[in-house]
């Protein structure tokens, strides 16, 4: 087979697997890999090249350095105290929302930061009065506008700022991505505070698990087992408290405790029992003793290393894991090491001293060396299928130009357009994205269409700086299905979202990114 039909027909039926949603994503990114070598399109070492490559691996430590501070309660305590000075007006709450989804995806994970805030605009919505649907589907997609803020934003600016130093530019600055960014941001927060109301639904959300407050928490188990104690003695940097039952057959069955005592294992303190749906009695004799029963619910507190360690036990079952309890603890133990280590790769990355993926490398051992994460912390952080996905599509993408069959796409685009406007080629080529950017992944998109505008850019002798830029901007624009981010998926369930919710706030956000990308971005970036 013509090595370029070939590129042609993989790239179908990759677009085919992903839209059915039947084949999970990274076994189609592998599928394409060996399918690039079987046909003879690439060698081996070529079609598995890209789970070698530095863009890979730094975009797996951005992974890490998300969960380290959501882990350390550094994201709670941002958008607790911003959030929670915001009042009850939901075009103010939605202005702030977007602020702090903005800063948190400049530097992590858009996935991490919406995962962190998921909980807190829920929370924050009730309080106000407001029905969550009304500003989850924001939140989506003002993070897609804030990843546009840094290079680390999304892995896709990481993409393209690689593909333009390889084509013969010269990679984004750090904070360049900005420069198109934060007026997107702005217009995008405008759009949804003033007409979101208009054009986003109201839905019966489906309840979250979990904890999403400490202090709500701490209430509750105040309330539960009568224990006189304000909400800092039991959640701190340092301590916690968590409720376990007796697991049946435990040898903790038949021995007899009492408020105070400690543990034999780990030294943490008894702080109250419960037996079935009856609460202790806060005015009885705080020394009376309780003969354990399977099923008893035990309150104990201590340093979080002993309750994790405790929670392990085959005795007992915890009914909230320490980590969970942990991590909405604002500025817990580890916080401040996890800020030191963040600036540190923000400085190394903005100033170019040492490769990215380098920078992310060092950050994950510091973390690592500082036990702001244990190492089996660190592999669960990664998110596997995405890294994946990328490690997969790397050499389509350079299939694409190896082959000529970019140039066979940008002959017939400039062949469409008359060769004579590399803005109307732009035009198309951010179409094409934003399409395929609804049902497949925006980085499996941008990593298809990049060599097709590196050679458009080419062929009309044009700075292939604007057509990166302007695909990062188009590629940020998949606000019309649930399926085009994880991000969108994220909030679908919480947010008690249809498939058809969307597309009616995405359509005119998209609209105003493909301006952008089109009209703005070659104005910054000249051709």
């Amino acid at each position: 087979m013509d090595p370029i039909i070939a590129v042609f027909v993989i790239l179908a039926v990759a677009i085919v697997a992903f839209v059915s949603g039947r084949i999970p994503i990274g076994l189609v990114a592998v599928g394409v890999a060996v399918a690039l070598w079987a046909t003879g399109v690439l060698t081996l070492p070529e079609a598995l090249a890209g789970f070698g490559d530095p863009m890979v691996i730094f975009i797996a430590t951005l992974f890490v350095m998300s969960e380290a501070l959501d882990a350390t309660g550094v994201t709670v305590w941002i958008a607790q105290r911003v959030v929670g000075r915001a009042g009850t007006d939901r075009r103010r709450l939605t202005v702030v929302i977007g602020a702090i989804v903005a800063l948190l995806t400049a530097f992590i994970s858009i996935n991490g930061a919406v995962a962190a805030l998921i909980p807190v605009v829920v929370v924050v919505a009730l309080r106000a009065g407001i029905v969550p649907s009304r500003l989850l589907i924001p939140l989506a997609f003002m993070a897609s506008a804030g990843s546009l803020l840094t290079l680390t934003g999304t892995p896709v600016n990481i993409i393209v700022s690689d593909l333009a130093a390889q084509a013969g530019g010269r990679p984004f600055g750090f904070f360049e991505f900005a420069l198109a960014g934060l007026p997107v941001l702005v217009c995008t927060i405008a759009i949804v505070a003033l007409g979101g109301h208009r054009l986003l639904p109201e839905r019966d959300p489906e309840h979250l698990s979990g904890v999403t407050d400490a202090g709500a928490k701490a209430r509750l188990l105040r309330e539960s087992y009568a224990v006189d104690l304000d909400t800092h003695a039991l959640f701190s940097a340092q301590e916690g408290v968590i409720e376990v039952l007796i697991a049946p057959r435990s040898s903790l069955i038949g021995r007899e405790i009492y408020p105070g005592m400690t543990t034999r294992e780990e030294d943490l303190v008894i702080l109250a029992v419960r037996r079935g749906g009856k609460a202790p009695d806060a005015a009885s004799d705080p020394n009376r003793t309780t003969t354990l029963e399977a099923g008893d619910a035990v309150l104990v507190q201590g340093p979080w290393a002993a309750l994790e360690r405790y929670a392990r036990s085959p005795d007992i079952i915890a009914v909230t894991p320490p980590q969970t309890l942990q991590r909405v603890v604002p500025l817990g133990k580890g916080a401040k090491r996890a800020l030191v280590i963040l600036a540190s790769m923000v400085a190394l990355l903005a100033t170019g001293l040492i490769p990215p993926a380098v920078a992310g490398l060092l950050a994950v051992g510091a973390l690592v060396l500082t036990r702001v994460l244990t190492v089996p912390q660190v592999y669960r952080a990664v998110s596997w299928t995405t890294i994946v996905l990328i490690a997969g599509m790397i050499p389509l993408s350079n299939a694409f130009v190896s082959t000529g069959a970019a140039g066979v796409i940008a002959d017939a685009v400039l062949t469409m357009t008359g060769g004579a406007s590399p803005i109307l080629a732009l035009l198309v080529l951010c179409v094409v994205t934003i399409i395929l950017g609804q049902f497949i992944s925006n980085v499996a998109t941008v990593l298809v269409v990049a060599p097709i505008a590196v050679s458009i850019a080419q062929t009309t002798d044009v700075s292939v700086q604007p057509f990166m830029m302007a695909l990062t901007v188009a590629g940020a624009a998949a606000f019309l299905t649930p399926i085009a981010t994880p991000v969108n998926l994220m909030v679908m369930q919480p947010g008690g979202y249809r498939f058809g919710d969307y597309w009616r706030l995405g359509l005119p956000l998209a609209i105003v990114f493909l301006a952008f990308a089109v009209l703005y971005v070659p104005l910054v970036w000249p051709l």
